[in-house]
C-alpha cells in the first residue's frame, strides 16, 4: 500500500500527497469503470493514470478527467514506458471480468483492489485480488471475498459469508450470516438472502427477490419467495426483473 493520503477537500476528488503510490490503470471504460475510478480517487491509495478498453476506437478520448490510453494490447507498453504497475478490471459481466483479470496478470501487472473509504469492513475480513467494494457497503466478521468480486453500493454481507470468484452483489442486496455465493453468481438489486443459504455458481437472483432456500447452479430465481424460472423468458421481461428501474418502459408485444 502506498503513502498517498486524501486532503479531505470535500469535492469528491482526493488530493494525492507523499508520492510513492502505485501507478495503475482501469481496464474497462464503461459505467462500472466510472464507479471504480470514483472509488479509487476517494481511497487515494493509487495513482490512476487512465483507462484501457477493448474498443480501440475509444483511444485518445477522456472519461471523467482520465484518458483512454488504448486497448488491451497496450498494457505491456504502459508497464515498460510509463511505469504502470497495477490494474483493476471494471467490467460488469462476471465471466468477462474473470477472463480479463487473467489477461492483466499475464501482461505483468498487479491486480489491485478498490475499496471506498465509506465501506465498513470487519478487521478479520479476507479479500482476494481485483475486488471492488463500493460506497456504503457493509462486510461483517469473518467474511471471505474472492478474486474479481464486486460488492456494490450499500450492500450488506453479514458474518461468516463467502463470496466466490467473480460474483457480483448488486446495490442494496442483503445477505444474512453464513451465506455462500459461489463463483460467477449474480445477486440482483435489493435482493435478500436468508442465513445458511447457498447460491450456486453462475446463478442469477433477480432484483428484489427473497431467497429462502438454496439456489441451484446456473439457475435463475425471481420473486418473493424466490422461485426458479423453468422456461426461457423474453429479454425485455428478464431485464425488468434484474433492473426494476427500467420497468416504466413499455415492453413491446410479441409479433
Amino acid at each position: 500500500m502506498g503513502l498517498w493520503r486524501s486532503s479531505g477537500s470535500g469535492d469528491g476528488s482526493a488530493t494525492l500527497r507523499l508520492g510513492d503510490a502505485m501507478k495503475c490503470v482501469i481496464a474497462g471504460a464503461g459505467g462500472h469503470g466510472r464507479v471504480v475510478l470514483d472509488v479509487l480517487l476517494n481511497a487515494a491509495e493509487h495513482e490512476v493514470i487512465g483507462f484501457v478498453d477493448s474498443d480501440a476506437s475509444l483511444a485518445g478520448r477522456h472519461m471523467d478527467g482520465r484518458p483512454i490510453l488504448g486497448d488491451w494490447d497496450c498494457l505491456p507498453d504502459l508497464r515498460a514506458k510509463q511505469g504502470v504497475q497495477g490494474a483493476i478490471v471494471a467490467i460488469g459481466d462476471n465471466s468477462v471480468r474473470r477472463e480479463f483479470a487473467e489477461r492483466v496478470e499475464k501482461s505483468g501487472l498487479t491486480l489491485i483492489n478498490a475499496i471506498h473509504p465509506s465501506a465498513n469492513l470487519a478487521h478479520n475480513v479476507t479479500l482476494g485480488r481485483n475486488v471492488v467494494i463500493a460506497a456504503g457497503a457493509l462486510v461483517c466478521a469473518h467474511c471471505q471475498v474472492g478474486d474479481s468480486a464486486i460488492l456494490n453500493t450499500g450492500c450488506i454481507v453479514d458474518h461468516e459469508s463467502m463470496i466466490g470468484t467473480a460474483a457480483h452483489i448488486c446495490p442494496g442486496a442483503r445477505l444474512a450470516g453464513r451465506v455462500t455465493v459461489e463463483s460467477g453468481a449474480f445477486v440482483g438489486l435489493g435482493a435478500t438472502i436468508i442465513q445458511n443459504t447457498r447460491v450456486g455458481f453462475d446463478a442469477i437472483i433477480g432484483a428484489g427477490a427473497v431467497v429462502i432456500r438454496d439456489v441451484a447452479p446456473m439457475s435463475t430465481v425471481v420473486g418473493v419467495p424466490a422461485c426458479e424460472i423453468k422456461e426461457s423468458t423474453d429479454p425485455e421481461t428478464f431485464t425488468a426483473w434484474l433492473m426494476p428501474e427500467l420497468r416504466h418502459r413499455e415492453v413491446p408485444a410479441k409479433s
